[in-house]
């Protein structure tokens, strides 16, 4: 027994120090680089053109909405009454267009037809009485003065005449082209104006154009909407992506199009990812001078990746560790 204890002494001061040893080794090893990051997914925000108070919210938070569904329904009783106005107008419009383009009543062209008969028949008495004033006048009995006024009122009678018949002709060609142009195009406008009013009456049933999940509902039923204000936000969690901010150093490791593993702990699981963008400007995270003899300052690019398998359910938040061996950058 006294000849063991040495050696069982001399056993466990070698385990000692080669555990000594083998822990002085690890501390020397030079420790991978872990970059860190986080998933970031495509997200929308679902509003309105028009202003208007919220009448339903028809989805909640965590609601999986397809392209189409209904997402939120606004009260604007402004816009019923613009609506209103709007085809009033365009009524209007339409009976002038349609008044130029018929010409006048028949009733109208027969009015204009008797009053230029009924001028011709003056133009005619006018005419005869200035010829027997006239013979009068040759004939010594009455003056000068009494044949110039027959004379005169014989040519009144024959411009009214001519007026009239211009009147009769007109009623029978009706309007003209540029007052039937004019009337059409101011029909069309009216029509446009009611397109407009019925276009902003149909954006007060808001629905989605994108697929996805909601994430927020930041207005609720009877809250006033401002125009463009987000009423509900969708996030897309199939086109979603990973961020890293890379020091220009390390560039090399993630060209465009190279893959790379991360670790999320999310999922507990490693991830394929290949890069798709690099920013093409770097950022400095503080701006200083320094001396060049001492170093120098290096930038930060936006580095984003794709997932390689689009299945992988991931969610905006999530975060994610790459690690880059020492070792090789080194090298």
């Amino acid at each position: 027994m006294k000849q063991l204890k040495p050696i069982a002494l001399a056993v466990a001061a070698l385990s000692v120090t080669g555990w000594i040893s083998y822990q002085f080794y690890q501390v020397h090893q030079p420790q991978p680089i872990r970059l860190h990051g986080q998933i970031e997914a495509q997200q929308y925000s679902i509003s309105s053109k028009v202003p208007g108070r919220i009448d339903q919210v028809l989805v909640r938070k965590g609601d999986n909405v397809q392209q189409g569904d209904l997402i939120f329904t606004l009260h604007s009783p402004e816009i019923d009454a613009k609506l209103e106005q709007a085809i009033a107008g365009q009524k209007a419009a339409g009976a002038l267009a349609k008044e130029a383009e018929t010409g006048a009543r028949q009733q109208q062209i027969q009015a204009a037809k008797d009053q230029w008969l009924k001028a011709q028949v003056a133009a005619q008495l006018m005419e005869k009485t200035y010829l027997r004033v006239n013979n009068l006048y040759k004939d010594g009995v009455i003056s000068e003065q009494k044949r110039d006024e027959a004379k005169t009122q014989w040519k009144a009678a024959q411009y009214t005449e001519s007026a009239a018949y211009q009147m009769y002709q007109m009623t029978q060609e009706g309007a003209r082209n540029e007052t039937k142009t004019a009337a059409a195009e101011k029909a069309r406008m009216a029509q446009g104006a009611v397109a407009e009013v019925e276009a902003y009456a149909n954006d007060t049933r808001i629905s989605s154009w994108f697929n996805g999940e909601v994430s927020q509902v930041l207005l609720h039923s009877g809250e006033l909407a401002p125009q463009g204000f987000p009423v509900v936000t969708i996030i897309d969690t199939n086109d979603s992506w990973a961020v890293l901010n890379v020091r220009e150093d390390r560039l090399k490791y993630f060209e465009k199009g190279s893959q790379f593993d991360a670790y999320l702990p999310a999922l507990d699981s490693t991830i394929p990812f290949v890069v798709s963008h690099i920013a093409p400007m770097g950022d400095f995270a503080t701006w200083r001078s320094t001396d060049s003899s001492q170093g120098f300052d290096l930038r930060t690019f936006e580095i984003e990746a794709k997932p390689v398998n689009k299945n992988v359910q991931l969610r905006m938040g999530m975060s994610l560790v790459v690690e880059l061996d020492n070792n090789q950058e080194d090298q």
